[in-house]
């Protein structure tokens, strides 16, 4: 059981951290959010989650129907469409934050449920986007029961959540590093990850 767990965490954080796309989607939405961050991952994986299952159960009621592979290869493209939004908006807080960094409470929590929601809106493309996902549930078929199986996709379920919880958190905290002059600092990050999310973007519409 513990083996089975394990082995999923482990797979499913390499396929977190394996995927430019993945951390280049939510970075722009973590950098500033310092308390929340770990909220953005938490709902980009819940995200990523449900969209591995929504195809997982179109995979399993229609098998090889074609459509399928339309789904995910529309998904991609859109992915794609979305990252360089994402970036795009990155960008222009970067130059027009509207006091981003210091805001008051109700604005601070209507930014944080619009990103929430973003997130996992993204978070659940990434997921339609993978028929690759199921390479991943391949170790599932060399378990001894269904048991064991199960124990696979709970760890591996808890590690997509686990590890975008923990690239977030990481990012949102990287302000304190420029507490000395934390708006320009802010503004370099922003500009980084907008730029980064606009070129994997780019990368998913017209390369991948």
């Amino acid at each position: 059981m513990s083996y089975a767990i394990f082995t999923g965490f482990l797979a499913a954080a390499a396929h977190v951290f394996s995927g430019p796309d993945h951390l280049a989607a939510v970075a722009p939405f973590a950098v500033g959010s310092t308390r929340k961050s770990w909220k953005i991952g938490l709902f980009w994986g819940l995200g990523h989650l449900a969209g591995m299952l929504l195809i997982g159960i179109l995979f399993t009621m229609l098998k090889d129907f074609p459509p399928l592979e339309l789904i995910s290869s529309y998904s991609e493209s859109l992915v794609g469409v979305v990252l360089v939004g994402v970036g795009i908006w990155a960008i222009y807080k970067a130059f027009f934050p509207k006091n981003s960094i210091i805001e008051d409470g109700s604005h601070h929590h209507h930014h944080g449920r619009k990103a929430n929601i973003a997130s996992f809106s993204i978070g659940s493309l990434h997921g339609l986007a993978g028929v690759a996902h199921f390479i991943l549930f391949l170790p599932v078929l060399g378990f001894e029961n269904s048991g064991e199986a199960a124990f696979y996709i709970t760890g591996f379920a808890l590690g997509t959540v686990a590890a975008m919880i923990f690239f977030t958190f990481l990012l949102g905290y990287m302000g304190v590093f420029g507490k000395n002059d934390k708006r320009a600092f802010m503004k370099i990050l922003r500009l980084i990850t907008g730029i980064a999310a606009i070129g994997v973007g780019i990368y998913w519409m017209f390369i991948n």
